[in-house]
Formats: structure tokens, C-alpha cells, sequence
């Protein structure tokens, strides 16, 4: 995994310095972005107003949002608390979020009784993102689709591929980018 590691970010930093980091001309910007909860104006994390939940006691501000996954299902993300959790903002077009994937992918398998992978695609049709699952064997990992921005929103998300590492409080400990073995850090980290 390790030697996957360093071809994918290498490939990756190659991507973004070509400029996969801005959106195509027809993908719609994603502007005016919201506070986050659970983090203050720079990113920092700050007090998560914790809230009671029947279904799983206490869920942080940063999880109460909802989606519907690519296949168009309900998610309420309050399931993911009390377990570490990774955001991944991805768009289908993107050719660093390609060269994520296979990371994404083995972390999942590897971590994924202890953490939590949420991707959150946007900036794209649902034809396309489900191609890109597809294509890339991520399907091990949820997806919700995010075409109209509304999560990416919430997050201060405004190009992709961008994570948003949440404590198993819920608070968030990193927004931006991350090279795999940076992803793999701070998965590790989560999980000690």
C-alpha cells in the first residue's frame, strides 16, 4: 500500500499543478459558502454544540446534515456519530479525485471498522458519478450526490478534491487537501 501511496501522490501532484483543482467551464461555482459547524471562520476546530439524538445519544453539529446517496436513497449523516469520519469532496470529472480513489478505497477496507468514509460528490451529473465509483472500485464507500452544492456549502467546500477529517466528537480537525500518505496520517491518528 505504501509504494500505491507514493505513485498516487506523485501522479496527484502532478494533476493539481495542471490545475485540477478548478472547476470546468460548465460546472456550476459553488459560492457564498456557510459556517461550518464545529469549526471556526479560519477552519479550527471549536465547540461542537453537541445535540441528543434517540438514535445514537450525542451527534455533533458538524453531522447534522442529510443527502440522498448517488442511487438516490435518504442518508442523515447523525449515523455517523461517535466514530472518526472523512469527508471526501469529489467531482467525477476530476483527475486528482481519480487518483484518490484507489487510497479511499484500501483505507476504507483496512480502517473502516473503526472510521468512517463519507464521499460527497458534486460538481457533476449522477450519470457521471456513478461511472466514477464504478470505474474506480469505490464503492466500498458511500456517496451521496451533491450536483446542486448544498453539503459543499455547508463545508466551505469550493473546488475539489478537498476532506474534511472529523474527530469521533465530531470536531473537525482538517479542511483541505491531503496527498495519500497525509490521508493515511491522519487516518491512523483517528484510529490509535
Amino acid at each position: 500500500m505504501k509504494r500505491r501511496a507514493v505513485l498516487f501522490s506523485a501522479a496527484a501532484t502532478v494533476l493539481l499543478a495542471a490545475g485540477c483543482s478548478s472547476a470546468p467551464a460548465s460546472a456550476p461555482a459553488f459560492v457564498e459558502p456557510a459556517t461550518v459547524p464545529g469549526s471556526t471562520s479560519d477552519g479550527r476546530s471549536a465547540s461542537t454544540f453537541p445535540d441528543k439524538s434517540e438514535k445514537s445519544g450525542v451527534v455533533p453539529a458538524a453531522l447534522k446534515f442529510t443527502g440522498k446517496t448517488l442511487d438516490g436513497q435518504a442518508f442523515d449523516a447523525t449515523t455517523l456519530a461517535g466514530k472518526p469520519t472523512i469527508l471526501w469532496f469529489w467531482a467525477p470529472w476530476c483527475a486528482t479525485c481519480a487518483s484518490e480513489a484507489q487510497s479511499v478505497r484500501d483505507l476504507q477496507e483496512e480502517y473502516g471498522d473503526k472510521l468512517s468514509f463519507l464521499g460527497i460528490a458534486g460538481m457533476g451529473g449522477n450519470k457521471d458519478m456513478h461511472q466514477f465509483v464504478k470505474d474506480l472500485e469505490v464503492g466500498n464507500v458511500t456517496h451521496l450526490d451533491d450536483g446542486a452544492g448544498k453539503i459543499w456549502k455547508r463545508f466551505k467546500i469550493t473546488e475539489q478534491s478537498l476532506y474534511v477529517v472529523l474527530d469521533r466528537d465530531g470536531q473537525v480537525r482538517h479542511t483541505g487537501y491531503l496527498d495519500d500518505l497525509q490521508l493515511t496520517s491522519q487516518v491512523k491518528a483517528l484510529t490509535a
